[in-house]
This record gives structure tokens, sequence and C-alpha cells, in this order.
């Protein structure tokens, strides 16, 4: 394949949700999308829809995040952008959760979350965001350009009782990005993220009814769209974005700021 004259853009968890809606955003701004994803079908089904190019991968497997990258680089010869979509929560948290709001009585969880659910989230959401990160800086540092978003969540900032582990798990990709945003200042490489609030993707569905109400009963929008979430993507990989470097935006409708 030859090398691309277009700014080439890599989006794990770009299958479903906000990362399908920001390849086609980054497609439709004139990159060259690479769809990551851990379903091959779904994954090469957007990728064909955009033009560009699906490649399978677990990003809690630091492995298969080198060689998605470097695949990238052969590819194309160049990595210009990188979005962090990759994500996962705990259903069976959730169910728990949405017992207990049905009933009326306090949250109890922490007493009897697994292991197993906890390193769950920090294998995909903290782990797979920082092996992604880590392996797009050493793509771009012999450019000395190029932008990273990462996906962090409001669930970071609105802390949920209950639901440590994905409250940690995020907030640990805000202060990586932070960390890391910083550090590539001087190497000219945007470190930034996005921190939505509720979005109108799978992982919603999941979601308690008690979680999805509007906070103290403003008028804000309760549930944003995944094209929302891309818009801001959008703006933090661009040109625009230029003075902006180790920054989260929180777009979760009013619903917590920081």
């Amino acid at each position: 394949m030859p090398h691309s004259d277009r700014p080439v853009a890599l989006v794990t968890g770009g299958s479903s949700g906000i990362g399908e809606a920001t390849c086609r955003l980054l497609a439709a701004q004139g990159h060259r999308v690479v769809v990551g994803g851990t379903d091959p079908h779904r994954t090469k089904t957007v990728a064909d829809s955009v033009d560009g190019v699906a490649h399978t991968a677990d990003v809690s497997d630091s492995g298969q995040v080198n060689a998605m990258v470097e695949a990238v680089l052969r590819d194309f010869g160049r990595l210009d952008v990188v979005v962090t979509a990759a994500g996962t929560d705990d259903p069976e948290t959730k169910a728990v959760l949405a017992e207990q709001m049905r009933a009326g009585g306090p949250i109890l969880r922490t007493p009897d979350l697994t292991d197993t659910a906890w390193r769950r989230l920090m294998a995909v959401n903290l782990d797979g965001t920082f092996f992604v990160v880590r392996a797009a800086v050493r793509a771009m540092l012999p450019a000395g350009r190029g932008a990273i978003v990462t996906v962090a969540s409001g669930a970071a900032y609105e802390t949920i009782p209950g639901y440590p582990n994905y409250a940690v798990s995020k907030a640990g990709v805000v202060a990586l990005t932070h960390s890391v945003g910083k550090e590539m200042i001087g190497h000219g490489i945007r470190v930034n993220g996005v921190a939505p609030g509720l979005v109108k993707t799978p992982m919603l569905t999941r979601s308690p009814s008690g979680l999805k109400g509007r906070p103290g009963g403003h008028p804000h929008r309760t549930h944003a769209e995944p094209e929302d979430i891309a818009a801001v993507i959008g703006f933090l990989t661009s040109d625009a974005a230029v003075n902006i470097a180790g920054e989260i935006i929180i777009a979760n409708g009013g619903r917590a700021t920081a």
C-alpha cells in the first residue's frame, strides 16, 4: 500500500458509539482513517463506510496495540491523529445498582466487587488508553508533530456510588492525559481529552435509570449524541486547538464541572 499524502488518523473503539462517530467526522475532514476494534465484522463495516482500513486489536494487550500502530506506519508512512475511544463498563455492577435503586434502599456494592470486575475495567479503560498513547507517542516523536485525544468520562468528576471501578479507571485517564500532555508540549505532540456525560450508545442502555436524570432539575440536555462528542474530538485534533495541551474538555451538558 502506498504511503499517504493525507493525514492519517487511528481511532480505537472505532466500531461503535463515540469512536464510530469520530471515524466518520475525521474522514469527512479529509483524514485517512484506521478503525480499531475488537469485532472484526463491525470494524470492517465501519472502515468500508469511511473508505478506511480496519484493524482488529484488543487495547488491553500492549503487543496487539504496538502491532496495530506499527502496521499503520508501515502502510501509510505517517500517523497524525490518534483517538482512544475504546472502553468498557461493568454490566453486572450496573444491574446490581439498578435493583438497589428500584428497591429504594441504600447503595452497597464495593464489598462484593470482585478482583475480576476491578481489573477488567482497569485493563481496558486505563491500561488500554496508556498502551495506545504510548505507542502513538513513539510513532509521532520522529516527525515532531501529532494530536492525541483520550476519551475519559464525566464519571471521573461526578463519581457514582457503588461503581468505583469505572470511576477510577476514567479518573486515571484524566491524570494520564494531564501528565503526558505536559510532557509532550516540547515535542510538538498535543495530548488532550474529552470527558463525556451520558451519551446515546449501547453502554447507556445498561445504565440504571436513576443515573440518567437531569442534575438538580436543570433543563440541560440529558443525553448527548455520539456526534456531539466527536465534534469536540474533531476540534481537539484540529489546528484550531493548537494552543491547547494537557487539557480535558468536560462535555456533559452541565451535569458536573471542574
